[in-house]
């Protein structure tokens, strides 16, 4: 039997703007933070990732490859990117050619343990903390639940 086997990434090969903060401890690895962008602590962001100027990401978040989000941002607590929709029945496996990509429009806020399923989210959106998104977000307004659904205009 052999020992486990320990891999440690914290932050390598990132492509960082001007002023951005990030809160330790943190993976972020292979993606691209632009100016003035906050990252909490607890937060995975993978690679060919792009997150927006002025974009803030709170603790225990995870951005998977092939998400980009705009600038202007509110990413909240615990919320969850997903690429893979398990077209096959199960996990991709490392098959990324399966992977769908995410596209976070400007000025888009997302509240606490919201999961993103691969779609696009059009710019001044608000997603209710727990919604779970399931379908591109055309208009701007604020959507809750599962599936998320539009509430209301914003005002």
């Amino acid at each position: 039997m052999t020992g486990p086997t320990f891999k440690q990434v914290g932050t390598v090969n990132v492509q960082f703007g001007n002023n951005v903060t990030v809160v330790q401890p943190t993976n972020i690895y292979g993606c691209t933070i632009k100016d003035d962008v906050f990252v909490g602590p607890f937060v995975e962001i993978q690679k060919d990732v792009i997150v927006g100027a002025r974009t803030k990401v709170q603790s225990h978040t995870f951005i998977c490859e092939l998400v980009t989000i705009g600038e202007d941002c509110f990413i909240g607590h615990g919320v969850m990117f997903i690429n893979d929709l398990f077209s096959n029945g199960g996990p991709a496996h490392g098959d990324k050619i399966l992977w769908m990509p995410t596209i976070v429009g400007n000025r888009v806020s997302i509240g606490s343990n919201a999961t993103i399923l691969p779609v696009t989210i059009c710019d001044d959106t608000v997603i209710g903390a727990g919604a779970i998104v399931t379908r591109d977000i055309k208009q701007p307004g604020v959507y809750a639940g599962n599936p998320a659904r539009k509430i209301r205009n914003l005002e």
